[in-house]
């Protein structure tokens, strides 16, 4: 039998809980009566615009553009997004262009667009390509 554990409080705690009965019906109405209140204040913001974008939005969106993505910056970032994706081809050419010509020509037929996916194809043939090897050699080495 397992003993018996000894409490420090004096009164035991006795959850109270109060409840309402609520019928589904009426939680229903007090749901329905919530959204339609939201819906009333929603409408009355818009101020009896029905598009979804009102004129103060365009506005806001213009300044917003103005200030923060200038077009002078955009193009600068787009020009060094465009240099950047060009040395990286550029990277990628050079790195597949070293590689034995098995291998080679296998990492070209794939596409790859980023130096770390030809890195990682080109040393996964060339492991694959070991392996073959060592296990050729094992077995000529059995035979004799």
């Amino acid at each position: 039998m397992a003993p018996k554990r000894r409490t420090s409080r004096a009164t035991p705690i006795t959850d109270t809980l109060t409840t309402t009965s609520v019928t589904n019906a009426q939680l229903q109405a007090m749901i329905d009566q919530g959204v339609t209140t939201a819906l009333a204040a929603h409408d009355a913001t818009r101020n009896g615009d029905d598009s979804h974008t009102s004129g103060t939005d365009t506005d806001l969106k213009k300044k917003m553009t103005d200030k923060y993505c200038p077009r002078n910056e955009m193009k600068k970032l787009e020009a060094e997004l465009w240099n950047l994706k060009v040395k990286e081809s550029d990277k990628i050419k050079r790195y597949v262009g070293g590689l034995p010509d098995m291998t080679h020509s296998s990492v070209v037929a794939l596409k790859l667009k980023t130096m770390q996916e030809a890195i990682e194809m080109a040393t996964e043939l060339m492991d694959k390509k070991i392996i073959t090897f060592a296990e050729r050699q094992a077995k000529s080495k059995r035979k004799l």
